[in-house]
Formats: C-alpha cells, sequence, structure tokens
C-alpha cells in the first residue's frame, strides 16, 4: 500500500564526506547521497549547512572563487534534481546583486532551484565570528533572478508544500536564539522544520543539541529534522561530528552516530497527520497569531511510499524504556494515590471501601489505598476491603482476596451475595438458570450496594476499582462497578495495570504479598459473573468475550489520543502484531471496539470522579466530551471494507 495515504512522509538527513573549498566535488558527493536517499523513498533529503563549500573556509568566503564555484556547483546540482523524485535541502553561500554574502539554505526540486532561506542569527561569540562574513537574512525578501540559478525568492518568510507535508527551513544558530525563526513558520503552517547546521563538539553539547531539537518539536507540535557538518571540516581549533537528529512532537524517533568520516544518513517516516491533529487539539497553538507575509512554494506530489519504517509498540500505554521503567511506575502510584488521599481528607472520610475480587483491577485499586494512607500518615487498617463471592467466584480469586487483605494488613470482610442474589431474583421473576445479562448484572448491583452502605456504616467512601480500557468499551454494568466515589483506576488501562502490579510486587512488596500478587497476575481476566467450570476453575474469560486486551488498548491509544481512522489503527496493528495476531482477528476486535466505544458513551457520561495519570482519559469533564448518541455506523462500514 502507500503508507502517504495514511499521512506518512519520509525524511532522510545526510551527512556525507566533505571536500573543503571544492564545491565541484561537493555537488557530485551531494547528488550521489541523494540519489541513496531517493533508493530508501525519502521525500526529501537534508544536508549540513555550507555543504555545497563547507563550513569553514573562513576568509575563503570573501573569494570570488570559491563564490563562482560555488554558485556554479549549486546550479548543476539543482538540474539534476529533475530525475530525483525528492526534494534536496543544501547549504552554500550566496551574494545577492547589491553585494550581501549570506549564509543560506537551497530548496531544490524538479530540476531547479525552488526557494532560498538565509540565516537570521548570526553567532559571533566563542570560536564562531560568521558575520566577518555573511549578513543576517532575517530581514531580507529578495525576488532573485539568476541566469545561472533560475527566479527563486530569498526569504525567511516562506513554506513549502510537498504532498501532504508543509515545510519551512531553518539554519544552525536560529534553533539556538531566544526566539528561533521556526517558531513563526510554524504558526506560518509549517508541521515539518528543517535545520542545516554546523555545531562543533564539545563535552555534553550533544545532550544539550538533542534536548534543543526534542524540545523545540514539542513545543510547535512539530517534526524537526536536523543534521550538522561532519569530521570532514577544517579542524584548526574545532570538531564537527556530524549530529543528525529527527524529533516529532517531543518524541525523538532517530539520531546518527557522530564522527562518521565515511558520512551517515538517518531516516524517519514522519506522521503528518498526527502532527495537524495534535494542533487541533491544541486550542493554545491554535490561538496563536499566524504571521503574515508568507508565501507558499508548491512542489507537487510525493511518490508512493511502499513501506514505513517506523515502529509502534504492542503496548503504547506502558514504558518501553527499562532506564524509565521504575520511575514512571511510581509516579503513577504517586498521581493515584495523592488523589486519593486528597478525597478522603476533603470528604473527612475515615475509611476507603474496596470491593476485592482477588483481580487485577481491584489488586491495583488496594495498593493505591495502601499508598494513600501512608501519605495522611493513618493505618493501612483504615482501608477496608470486601469480598463479596457470588455464583461465579472460584476459590482461587476468593483466596487471593483474603491473602493479600491479610499481607497489606487492611481489615477485611466477606460477605456472600448468593442469598441476595436469589431472593431479588424471586422478587423480579427471574429465572436463576436463565444466565443472561439479568443474571450477571444483578450480582453487580446487589455488591455495590453492599459497598455504599458499608460506606455509609464506617463513614467512607467507595474506592472505584474499573480500569480504562473497560471504560472504552463500556465492559462494566451501568450504576454498578460503574459507579463509585473516586475511581483511581479511571485512566490506568488494562496492559498499564498488569504492569504497575508487577512493578509492585518486584519492587515494594515483601514476600508473602509478592506470591499473592504474582498468582493475581496469572489469573484469567474475568468478572466472574457465571458459574465456574465443573472443576471449579473460572468459566468466564472477558478476553475470550470481547478479544485482548493487548489490541484494544492499541485502538484506544491510537484511535482517541491520535485521532486516526480505523483504517489506520488497522494497518497499524497489522505492524504492531504481524507475530501475534492475524489480519482477521485484528479486524474482528477492531469492529468491536470501535462499536462499543460510541454505543456505550452513555456510560462514561456519568463517570464518577477520577485522577488523570496519563494523555488518556475518558472523563466527561475533561478529554472526551461525545454525545451519547453517536452512530458508529460509517466507521463499522469502512472495518467492514478494509
Amino acid at each position: 500500500m502507500d503508507f502517504s495515504e495514511l499521512g506518512f512522509v519520509r525524511v532522510a538527513a545526510l551527512q556525507p564526506p566533505l571536500h573543503l573549498a571544492d564545491p565541484a566535488k561537493n555537488a557530485r558527493t551531494i547528488l550521489d547521497w541523494a540519489g541513496r536517499a531517493a533508493a530508501a523513498q525519502a521525500a526529501v533529503a537534508l544536508f549540513p549547512e555550507l555543504a555545497v563549500s563547507g563550513y569553514s573556509c573562513e576568509d575563503l568566503f570573501h573569494s570570488e572563487d570559491l563564490l563562482a564555484r560555488s554558485r556554479e556547483a549549486l546550479g548543476w546540482l539543482a538540474v539534476r534534481t529533475a530525475d530525483l523524485p525528492l526534494a534536496l535541502l543544501v547549504g552554500a553561500p550566496y551574494r545577492t546583486t547589491d553585494g550581501r554574502l549570506y549564509n543560506a539554505a537551497f530548496v531544490l526540486h524538479g530540476g531547479r532551484v525552488r526557494g532560498a532561506v538565509p540565516k537570521t542569527h548570526l553567532p559571533n561569540y566563542g570560536e564562531f565570528y560568521e558575520r566577518r562574513w555573511f549578513v543576517p537574512g532575517g530581514d531580507a525578501d529578495v525576488a532573485v533572478a539568476d541566469d545561472l540559478l533560475g527566479e527563486f525568492r530569498l526569504s525567511t518568510r516562506q513554506l513549502f508544500e510537498l504532498g501532504r507535508m508543509t515545510f519551512a527551513v531553518e539554519v544552525c544558530e536560529d534553533l539556538w536564539a531566544p526566539v528561533p525563526p521556526s517558531c513563526a513558520h510554524a504558526l506560518a503552517g509549517a508541521s515539518v522544520l528543517f535545520n542545516l547546521s554546523a555545531s562543533n563538539e564539545l563535552v555534553a553539547k550533544a545532550d544539550y543539541r538533542r534536548d534543543l531539537v526534542r524540545q523545540q518539536s514539542a513545543r510547535l507540535n512539530a517534526a524537526y529534522v536536523y543534521v550538522s557538518c561532519g569530521p570532514g571540516e577544517s579542524t584548526k581549533d574545532i570538531v564537527f561530528g556530524g549530529h543528525a537528529l529527527a524529533a516529532e512532537d517531543g518524541t525523538l524517533l532517530a539520531e546518527g552516530p557522530r564522527f562518521a568520516a565515511e558520512g551517515s544518513m538517518i531516516r524517519a517516516d514522519l506522521d503528518v497527520e498526527r502532527l495537524l491533529h495534535e494542533r487541533a487539539r491544541n486550542i493554545t497553538f491554535g490561538c496563536s497569531p499566524a504571521p503574515a507575509g508568507y508565501s507558499v512554494v508548491r512542489l507537487g506530489a510525493t511518490t508512493p511510499l511502499g513501506s514505513l519504517e517506523r515502529k509502534y509498540a504492542r503496548a503504547p500505554f506502558v514504558p518501553d524504556s527499562p532506564a524509565t521503567v521504575d520511575a514512571r511506575a511510581e509516579e503513577i502510584l504517586a498521581i493515584q494515590s495523592t488523589g486519593l488521599a486528597r478525597r478522603l481528607e476533603t470528604s473527612r472520610s475515615e475509611t476507603a471501601l474496596i470491593g476485592v475480587s482477588g483481580g487485577l483491577d481491584s489488586t491495583l485499586a488496594l495498593l493505591v489505598a495502601a499508598q494513600a494512607m501512608k501519605r495522611l500518615g493513618r493505618p493501612p487498617s483504615a482501608i477496608l476491603g470486601v469480598s463479596m463471592p457470588g455464583p461465579g467466584t472460584t476459590g482461587q480469586t476468593r483466596g487471593s482476596a483474603a491473602r493479600l487483605a491479610k499481607g497489606l494488613g487492611i481489615g477485611f470482610r466477606e460477605i456472600p451475595i448468593a442469598a441476595a442474589v436469589e431472593q431479588h431474583f424471586r422478587d423480579i421473576g427471574h429465572d436463576p438458570k436463565d444466565h443472561s445479562v439479568v443474571f450477571e448484572n444483578a450480582q453487580a448491583r446487589e455488591r455495590t450496594q453492599i459497598l455504599f452502605d458499608l460506606a455509609n456504616k464506617h463513614r467512607g467512601i467507595v474506592v472505584g476499582t474499573g480500569d480504562l480500557s473497560e471504560l472504552a468499551l463500556g465492559w462494566c454494568t451501568f450504576n454498578a462497578d460503574h459507579m463509585a466515589n473516586y475511581g483511581v483506576n479511571a485512566s490506568v488501562p488494562k496492559t498499564l495495570v498488569k504492569h504497575l502490579v508487577g512493578w509492585y510486587a518486584r519492587t515494594l512488596a515483601d514476600a508473602p504479598v509478592r506470591e499473592v500478587l504474582e498468582a493475581i497476575l496469572a489469573t484469567t481476566i474475568s468478572p466472574e459473573l457465571l458459574p465456574p467450570k465443573p472443576d471449579g476453575g473460572i468459566g468466564q474469560s472477558t478476553e475470550d468475550l470481547i478479544g485482548p486486551y493487548v489490541l484494544h488498548d492499541f485502538f484506544l491509544y491510537h484511535h482517541v489520543r491520535n485521532g486516526y481512522s480505523p483504517r489506520k489503527v488497522f494497518v497499524l496493528a497489522q505492524l504492531a502484531f504481524a507475530k501475534e495476531f492475524d489480519r482477521p482477528a485484528i479486524k474482528k476486535w477492531l469492529r468491536l471496539f470501535v462499536e462499543r466505544f460510541y454505543r456505550q458513551q452513555f456510560k462514561r457520561t456519568t463517570l464518577p470522579p477520577g485522577p488523570k495519570v496519563g494523555t488518556v482519559s475518558l472523563s466527561p469533564r475533561g478529554d472526551l466530551r461525545m454525545p451519547d448518541e453517536v452512530d458508529p455506523s460509517a466507521l463499522l462500514a469502512e472495518i467492514d471494507g478494509l
């Protein structure tokens, strides 16, 4: 398929070997490396600052010979782009007819120069003294008519459209300035920013440079692609490492090696569609004034992108870096427990009531409550865990609930509900052999009634245990487990619940608690509302009924957080789960997710409060304000046609 139809564009940042002060050789090298980028299906090939001449030519920039040969090499290179299905961004010195010499980035496409962007901020401190040769280009706006290079505009205030991508260019120091030109470029409409740079290497400077690129992409909801001059430059007083970086909305997508004398190239598949979605959501960006005076150069369409090199995590909610796993889990638990502690304090509650089932969600809620009590300086006995075994409860989960309560030192009560439910069935005239939704939901509502009444009795609040994945699917009983005084897991998806419980077991639990947590982690996920199997095992598997949570969390993240269409979610899921699920399975569960997500909104409309811990929340007071009556038929038809 053509991934550009889904909003992807591949870019390349290249640092080829340099022939200092030899523009003709550099042009041939640049063309060769641009061909490599084209072969890799890149739509744009970015080269370093002054790549045609070399950055460290010093007073040779006053040489008529070097300037003339640079111009000739640039013209030769521009003509050769007619045979390349991409745009080239290359740096070269350029003198206008009034004698001003600019350090400029040239955009080459389709056999000619399409625009030139002069450097705005010229460093003239420390090891840099660019104002000896060049003039600042921030105010330049020149309509160039060059008998060799053709007609183009030399100005910082121009955008370039290539396919679905709108990009702009700045040069090196521009990024380091108090107000980088890229800020105005982004507000004018550029979703991708390119930087041709000559940044020398100093101890720890690469870290700072990396942070600059990443943070600028985050601040502007943009992609930022950067490449610096390499070790072929003069090493008389400083050394250049050829650092190449590509970041998107705060995330580093690609980084090249430094000090590669043989040259280097990085590629990154940018998601332009996602960037525009982020800008639409970010009203602060949208309300910032767009600068005037920008022109748009339309370069045409991109060639089809037949593959996607970008990797997508199977569990986007779960930290994937070993270095951040512990810190992230600790932070999430801190957010949850701080929210609950504040609720307990302001409501003057003496007790936190939790329905404990021996399953993952109630286990995490118990761990959060235990941390909340520590924050309040209260003993764990201020938590009352209530086990309410019913017709579907197994001995395994019943035992896990009791052992966990004992290990944590909390208060614990077991209140069987079978007799109460049977009486209720008689009251409403329901046959208990009919294991329909009535049979299941009556148990859930009986448990909720007990919890709220006990909360009144013990001057406490009911702590909700339902997680984000269940709320997305509407996998909860309305006005039963759907309801609580405070839902601590409301924005924690199932894959993250499992991760947090596992982290707690490894890092904070003593041996008895660790043992029961590991048993809970190994237990089949189930509401246990249907009778057990003949052998006493769990008779109802949630994931058999509604699909694997690892898939649903993937669907949830990309459909809600990134605004992706079902088609795009389907394609990315195939890439992420290629070794685990086949296409029919992904399609089946995606359809179920979309249908339930939209048809079950009425449950989320009446959700109790709960702390937001990540970038996805379904709170009707926060991130998701959606009508209950949305008909997903069009989306389902799109899935059916996949």
